[in-house]
């Protein structure tokens, strides 16, 4: 099954996430990640729990795109940790019981990595904040399946569409539901001045092969001048 956009949007949630600086664009100044790599674009979408309005209309969204898929669930669960608070506010909306998987295990007490009340054979969605590759939101939807629950579907707030986390869903047998995704907000960002067409070519060149185009920029500053 592959998931389809509200309309409109796509664009309205792009425009949050630049007008928050929760997305932020910087191809000519990249951003070093944890991996060593060089980035044009970081994403901390956990700003957004602090602004009420826009948070309230990201739950709202998810909930409208459960209804109008027909989709059938139980229970609403949040990755750990920047998954929770955006699966408690849909779970409030949708009036659905909510639970949340933990990174690891406890190491004391009942050594939980799903808390809250789950039965096997419940209908299950994830909620993410941010997909990259899908590492993480699998591995929940692992955690879940193994306690009894039937998860198929994930619902994440942005996604950088890469075609190798595509295939991961697919094996997966999940579909993956973002609001938005990286040549969405790529369009909104150039249309509202926060990027140039040129930019744009750069953060497009560094989404079909993030670790090339790292390699790049550092043999660029490392050559003599």
């Amino acid at each position: 099954m592959r998931a389809e956009f509200l309309p409109g949007v796509a664009e309205e949630v792009a425009e949050i996430l630049l007008r928050l600086s929760a997305v932020t664009l910087r191809p000519s100044a990249p951003f070093r990640f944890a991996s060593g790599l060089l980035s044009p674009i970081y994403c901390d979408n956990r700003l957004l729990i602090s602004y009420p309005a826009e948070r309230l209309r990201v739950a709202r969204w998810f909930a409208d795109t459960i209804r109008q898929s027909g989709l059938a669930v139980d229970v609403i669960a949040g990755t750990a940790t920047a998954g929770i608070p955006h699966a408690a506010w849909l779970a409030a909306e949708l009036g659905l019981p909510m639970v949340y998987v933990r990174s690891q295990a406890k190491g004391h007490g009942q050594e939980r990595l799903v808390e809250g009340v789950l039965l096997p054979g419940q209908r299950v969605a994830v909620v993410e904040d941010l997909v990259t590759t899908g590492g993480s939101s699998l591995q929940t939807v692992a955690v879940l399946r193994e306690a009894g629950a039937i998860v198929e579907h994930v619902f994440a707030i942005f996604s950088y569409g890469f075609v190798g986390t595509a295939e991961s869903f697919t094996r997966a047998g999940v579909t993956l539901h973002p609001l938005t995704t990286l040549p969405i907000l790529l369009d909104v960002a150039v249309a509202r001045g926060y990027l140039s067409p040129a930019e744009r070519g750069l953060v497009e060149a560094w989404a079909r092969d993030p670790a090339a185009w790292s390699q790049e920029r550092e043999e660029a500053a490392s050559s003599p001048r």
